[in-house]
């Protein structure tokens, strides 16, 4: 599995990270028609593709945690397509936890440059207010697409500071671009 130069430069709080596929084609479509259309039915068949393509991610994890959104954002969208997608995981012994929240309203970091979208990230969840303890867990961290992992890694780093051994994350899709 190959580093991106990025990932290879910083302190990342993702210890391994796997998308189902490339964000773009049918599973681009699929994944904006639940994020953006409230198709939640979609939420079952992208489980399915994630737990069959990012197999080896969910051995000896102990939970499954959505990274959340904003709550004015699940307000207006009516849904959390990352919870959604994380209860379709849901396997014997591997249960979803909402360990996190989010806490300050983010832009939306669609066509923000990877620098930005750190920045925009920075300090945007903190530990849920009733979260389960984590010390000592192997967490499988779910969202619906990746770009430059900067949220994912913001989610991680409170994972890390609630005692979490090990962050793993699993994504329907990630975005990849051409190298330069």
């Amino acid at each position: 599995m190959a580093t991106c130069a990025r990932c290879r430069r910083g302190r990342r709080f993702v210890d391994r990270a796997q998308a189902a596929g490339a964000y773009d084609g049918a599973l681009r479509a699929i994944v904006h028609a639940l994020k953006y259309e409230g198709r939640r039915s979609l939420a079952r068949p992208l489980a399915a593709l994630i737990r069959g393509r990012c197999r080896t991610m969910f051995d000896g994890a102990d939970c499954l945690v959505p990274v959340p959104l904003h709550p004015s954002r699940r307000r207006a969208r009516g849904f959390n397509q990352a919870l959604d997608l994380a209860r379709e995981l849901r396997a014997p012994g591997l249960t979803v936890n909402r360990a996190l929240r989010r806490v300050r309203a983010t832009p939306t970091q669609t066509g923000l440059p990877a620098a930005q979208r750190q920045r925009n990230m920075r300090d945007a969840f903190a530990p849920a207010w009733r979260a389960r303890r984590l010390h000592g867990s192997v967490v499988l961290l779910v969202d619906d697409v990746s770009t430059t992992g900067a949220t994912l890694d913001a989610c991680a780093r409170v994972l890390r500071e609630m005692g979490a051994r090990e962050i793993r994350a699993v994504t329907a899709a990630r975005v990849v671009t051409p190298p330069r």
